[in-house]
């Protein structure tokens, strides 16, 4: 698809013509198609959790294959997204987003009539790679269509609400689609969403491309894809397969992984320290705000992304919860990511990153330390109530911010590579924790079996609920960690966030 010299002509005269003081006049517009889009990634990583038992069912998956559902989506869209940013920057974001659109769409609709386990699983690997097309060109073009502070700041609230939110929100219509309708629909309900955000973005969304060479890194692309699939692959079969499984942490099948995935990375970094045109520019990481950003959003994955796991099972298994009775209590999760990310995004402007982001790190390390209470027989409304809005409203608290650090002051010739890496260590370490935190839970799991052993099955509830609340202690210790981080590395203040963004966006 190419455009006639004329048509590319007027669109830089277009694009160019925005600034600071003359918006983009359907920058609102946009935002709404890109939001859809966003909502629609983050929801494909937890819709399938609550339709898991009905597919396994009808499929004839079995309990050692069953992570491939969640995991294929994974291991492509973490490993892919690097490529996919750059992509977006040279191919043009807008371009690489209706991409992304409409394979989503047609890899989405292919799961919902998959006929067996192994297609199931190829579609999800296929709505990953189009998910690592979409996600970055999405957030890099909130970067280029924003100028003004103020409205940058409520567009990344946006996002971060979106973010923040829709793992608990995909939760809520996975269980309703599969209670009321079928498993399938929880893939096929994408399928028609995505056709009319793409529709939509042809009027409303404008393009914007880096100028200057275009070249692909393609050494830096195979070695950092293949590097970051090994990695995920490598915590994948580390975690146990069973309650009465031990990690396997230490077998030789995970040490070829991670072995594997420590000499790509570190070939990919050498390559960009020597290509002359870089997958990731290392300046990205260098940036002191920048790296501080993109690690704590890496631990902030590692720490909180199991939590909807964990309390998900905790309710449907302990607790005895249906599945949309399960989705259902996480909507004040939701609730409080909006509330939050509207009194962030007014806040950010004023008072800058810091002073956002590590209250909130610590009032999120107090929510999952409030999990660690539970009990067999705990009530809802006392315990896991309070608990998850003092966590969504923390969090909310630092999505936004991390975001626009993560992106304030980047080049519009970075801006898609930069948006990548927020979203590749958000998955990274998402991957990470679950696996890292299940062999926590596992393995408190079948301790305290051991030691109540007279108490024969009497004693699973309270084992299972043993194991997920210290998988919870260990998750708000991440959360700690992620707010030393920041207290010590973020330096960028309220002025700094406050810079307007007159430079045009280059179309080419």
């Amino acid at each position: 698809m190419t455009s006639s010299p004329q048509s590319v002509a007027h669109e830089h005269l277009d694009a160019s013509a925005f600034s600071l003081e003359n918006p983009d006049p359907k920058r609102w517009r946009a935002l709404f198609v890109i939001a859809i889009a966003q909502l629609m990634v983050i929801l494909d990583a937890s819709i399938v959790n609550l339709a898991l038992p009905r597919a396994k069912a009808e499929l004839g998956i079995s309990d050692a294959n069953q992570q491939w559902i969640l995991t294929a989506y994974t291991l492509a869209f973490g490993g892919l997204m690097l490529l996919g940013g750059r992509m977006a920057d040279y191919a043009g974001r807008k371009r690489m987003f209706i991409i992304g659109l409409i394979g989503f769409a047609s890899a989405s609709a292919l799961g919902g009539i998959a006929p067996s386990a192994g297609f199931l699983f190829a579609a999800r690997g296929l709505q990953g790679v189009f998910a690592a097309l979409l996600a970055p060109a999405a957030l890099s073009l909130i970067t280029v269509t924003f100028h003004a502070p103020k409205e940058r700041a409520r567009a990344f609230g946006v996002y971060g609400a979106i973010s923040g939110g829709g793992a608990a929100i995909g939760l809520l219509l996975g269980g309703v689609l599969t209670e009321y309708l079928s498993w399938r629909w929880c893939l096929l309900v994408n399928a028609p969403i995505a056709v009319v955000a793409a529709f939509l973005a042809v009027p409303y969304v404008r393009e914007s491309r880096a100028v200057g060479g275009t070249s692909y890194d393609i050494p830096g692309a195979v070695t950092v894809t293949a590097g970051l699939v090994s990695l995920v692959y490598g915590f994948t079969k580390a975690a146990p397969a069973g309650l009465r499984d031990t990690s396997h942490w230490t077998q030789a099948s995970t040490l070829v992984w991670f072995a594997l995935a420590a000499v790509l990375l570190t070939a990919f970094f050498l390559i960009e320290r020597r290509h002359s045109n870089p997958l990731l520019p290392l300046r990205i990481l260098l940036d002191r705000n920048r790296g501080a950003a993109y690690l704590v959003s890496l631990i902030v994955g590692i720490g909180l992304f199991a939590m909807f796991l964990f309390l998900g099972l905790y309710m449907q298994v302990v607790l005895g919860y249906t599945p949309i009775v399960a989705g259902l209590a996480f909507l004040p999760f939701s609730a409080g990511i909006i509330v939050g990310a509207g009194i962030a995004s007014q806040l950010l402007p004023r008072v800058g990153p810091k002073p956002l982001i590590v209250p909130g790190l610590l009032a999120g390390a107090v929510g999952l330390l409030w999990l660690t209470r539970l009990e067999v027989g705990s009530s809802y409304t006392s315990h896991v109530l309070p608990a998850i809005c003092v966590l969504s409203i923390g969090i909310a608290f630092v999505f936004i911010p991390i975001a626009s650090t993560a992106l304030h002051g980047i080049g519009h010739e970075d801006a898609g590579v930069g948006s990548a890496l927020i979203n590749t260590s958000q998955q990274i370490g998402g991957a990470v924790g679950v696996a890292l935190l299940n062999t926590v839970a596992v393995t408190t799991t079948t301790a305290y079996l051991a030691s109540h052993g007279a108490l024969g099955q009497g004693a699973v509830p309270a084992a299972l609920t043993a194991g997920y609340t210290r998988a919870f202690m260990v998750g708000s210790g991440m959360l700690v960690l992620a707010a030393v981080v920041a207290f010590f590395m973020l330096t960028v203040g309220k002025d700094a966030v406050s810079e307007g963004d007159e430079t045009p966006v280059a179309v080419g």
